[in-house]
């Protein structure tokens, strides 16, 4: 690949979890493809349509002209309008269809990624018209895949690859965004602190910080007398953070000390993904 360096952990993330999902559900029969999936609405047919479409957006292909049906009971917002056109538009695919178009859109895309010459913050397309820096594009494109693929992994019983190069990927862009789940969403108290604890797979403690004005960070030292300490396992808390499953499904998996009224609002607004 002649990616930028700076590009090549989430190149190689993608081509990890991409070639991983082909190779779940090349061999499905008809039935499996309608099966449910942790992601709210959607089949495992629905998932791959969703990573098909996507990669043909990162390809430059135009979005196909479609009509939404309007009792999608998922689609509550415009972003989740935009996501599902490329889902509701294969929904009548056939698995051999649904197998062939994948195949095709990662031979391009691996050709794509051979030929990448561009600097990582270029701009390029992104969803709603916006645009995003290629490095942006490449870390959320690694992202998603990775999630996608655990979601097919639950949906077939195949579980596995916690912790590849894309998990590694997702964990990070997850903490990113603690500080604002515990500080801004959760409303911690000035000059506290909460502790994440998390095991199996991925494993790390971090401790996000509250400041007297009400910011927050983040780092990897312990905390002395955390508000909260919240411990749990990589699954559960990617489950968690990307709203696969409600606090009440898992409760007797999320150990937590300290201050339970605190430790819920943190779990009530623990999903930060669209």
């Amino acid at each position: 690949m002649t990616v930028h360096p700076s590009l090549q952990t989430y190149a190689d993330a993608w081509t990890h979890s991409i070639e991983a999902i082909s190779e779940l559900v090349t061999p499905l029969v008809e039935g499996e493809w309608n099966r449910a999936t942790p992601c709210p609405g959607w089949s495992v047919r629905d998932i791959v349509s969703h990573v098909i479409g996507l990669e043909c957006e990162m390809l430059g292909d135009p979005r196909p002209i479609h009509s939404l049906p309007r009792d999608l009971y998922h689609v509550r917002s415009d972003f989740a309008r935009y996501m599902e056109m490329q889902v509701d538009v294969r929904r009548h695919h056939t698995a051999p269809e649904m197998t062939a178009e994948l195949e095709y859109v990662l031979i391009r895309r691996a050709r794509m990624l051979r030929n990448e010459n561009r600097s990582p913050d270029a701009l390029v397309r992104a969803p709603l018209g916006a645009e995003q820096s290629l490095e942006v594009a490449y870390r959320m494109r690694a992202f998603d895949v990775w999630v996608h693929e655990q979601d097919l992994r639950t949906a077939l019983d195949r579980p596995g690859n916690l912790d590849s190069p894309g998990a590694h990927v997702v964990r990070d862009n997850l903490l990113a965004v603690l500080p604002k789940v515990v500080a801004k969403d959760a409303g911690a108290p000035p000059n506290t602190a909460v502790v994440f604890d998390v095991t199996g797979p991925v494993e790390f403690l971090r401790t996000v910080r509250v400041d007297a004005e009400g910011r927050g960070t983040i780092d990897g030292a312990p905390s002395l007398g955390p508000a909260v300490t919240l411990a749990l396992d990589w699954e559960t808390y990617v489950r968690l953070a990307c709203g696969r499953v409600r606090p009440a499904a898992v409760a007797d998996r999320v150990k937590v000390e300290g201050d339970e009224d605190l430790a819920q609002a943190i779990l009530a607004h623990f999903a930060v993904t669209p």
